[in-house]
């Protein structure tokens, strides 16, 4: 285990506010990497993107930097510009 993990289990596990705030941005954080990794394995810039969906290359930036408040109907539009399908699981 990184020197980095071994911090952060040892924080969550002392300071519940930082576990809490942690998880949540980490989620935002991971849906907004995938977004970008699947732009960019499409070959598609955030500009062409941008134009695929109607709005601004700033807009899908926001989207892949700040992925905490993306309604579900923008992943979706997100994924169908690039060819690809959302899947929701609850477990």
């Amino acid at each position: 285990m990184s020197d980095l993990k071994k911090y952060i289990n040892k924080r969550k596990e002392s300071d519940e506010s930082f576990s809490l705030n942690f998880d949540e941005g980490y989620q935002s954080f991971k849906i907004g990497l995938l977004l970008k990794e699947a732009r960019e394995n499409a070959g598609i810039t955030q500009e062409e993107l941008a134009i695929r969906l109607s709005t601004k290359k700033s807009a899908i930036s926001r989207i892949e930097n700040h992925a905490e408040d993306v309604k579900l109907s923008t992943l979706e539009k997100f994924a169908s510009s690039l060819g690809k399908n959302i899947e929701v699981r609850i477990y």
